[in-house]
């Protein structure tokens, strides 16, 4: 027997126990353990609409005003699976870019109620035993840190090996990339040589690790143009955690929106990962930054000197 059925002959069974056994309402609630609001309730629905009045209704109200929209469910759903955003960052973007106004407890609620509020394992937050403490220089260009990020061969991405080279300022966190077949010193040396045309600021010190692709040529290159040249401690490439930090960035939302598109030409990569870096200093905002896009943050800072 369904649970419907056993709620119609529950309260018919009341019906009946007035008629034929107390023939007084106010005995067989108190029999029962009901009240006589609630027994004329269903015996005036059961009256109505006969038995099937006697199941219980949907306590959904009709109109639900605060209930999050479609289309805003449609873009956590769409930012979560594709991006592996979390709550907050799912926010900024609403924010950023669909001016909705949703706070990230509010899209946590929302992820949960779809079983979507655990990330992919690789995707998690990964305890250390050791803090590090986050430092941040206070103006552009006092600290520039530079990396190599190896490039297997990807799958549908390409047949060779690349290797992508990445500046990023220290205060603004924009980034300038750029894609060679190898990592030697003159390809660092030809990097750091188009960085430093493209950034729109003075820089006075490039830090790096001790990979040979840093070496003494590329080392006195940095000197000779009236840059300190920095080299991490080695085995810590915290001390580098900005540009480490924006690799994995580039594997999470740059890489795996190839979608099985081949790129074997060093140009045709060149053209999309320029693509991808406008993208990334100019309309993504970062957590970091308080939501605020590198070119925001260089603003906000150039006008705290200029008026301060």
């Amino acid at each position: 027997m369904s649970n419907q059925e056993r709620q119609i002959k529950m309260r018919i069974s009341w019906f009946n126990h007035v008629k034929e056994i107390t023939h007084n309402v106010a005995k067989t609630c108190r029999y029962y353990g009901i009240s006589r609001t609630a027994y004329y309730r269903w015996y005036n629905r059961y009256l109505k609409e006969g038995a099937s009045g006697l199941v219980d209704r949907s306590k959904r109200p009709l109109h639900s005003p605060k209930t999050t929209k479609t289309e805003v469910l449609e873009k956590i759903i769409y930012l979560r699976q594709h991006y592996h955003f979390g709550p907050a960052k799912i926010q900024m973007y609403l924010d950023r870019y669909h001016e909705i106004k949703i706070t990230p407890s509010g899209i946590y609620r929302i992820l949960k109620r779809l079983k979507m509020s655990r990330l992919p394992s690789n995707q998690r937050y990964q305890p250390r035993k050791e803090r590090f403490k986050r430092y941040e220089k206070p103006l552009p260009g006092h600290y520039l840190q530079v990396d190599v990020k190896f490039l297997e061969r990807i799958p549908g991405i390409s047949h060779r090996r690349y290797h992508q080279y990445t500046a990023i300022d220290d205060c603004t966190r924009i980034r300038i990339m750029r894609i060679y077949e190898r990592a030697t010193q003159k390809n660092s040396i030809q990097f750091i040589d188009y960085a430093l045309t493209k950034l729109p600021f003075r820089v006075h010190a490039i830090q790096t690790d001790n990979g040979p692709e840093f070496g003494q040529q590329f080392h006195w290159h940095i000197l000779d143009k009236g840059i300190n040249h920095i080299y991490i401690k080695p085995a810590t490439p915290r001390l580098n955690g900005k540009v480490e930090r924006s690799h994995r960035i580039d594997e999470e939302e740059f890489y795996r929106m190839f979608k099985g598109k081949v790129i074997d030409d060093t140009g045709l990569f060149n053209e999309r990962l320029k693509e991808w870096e406008d993208y990334y200093n100019y309309q993504r905002p970062h957590g970091s930054l308080g939501g605020k896009t590198p070119y925001e943050r260089l603003k906000e800072r150039l006008y705290s000197v200029c008026n301060g």
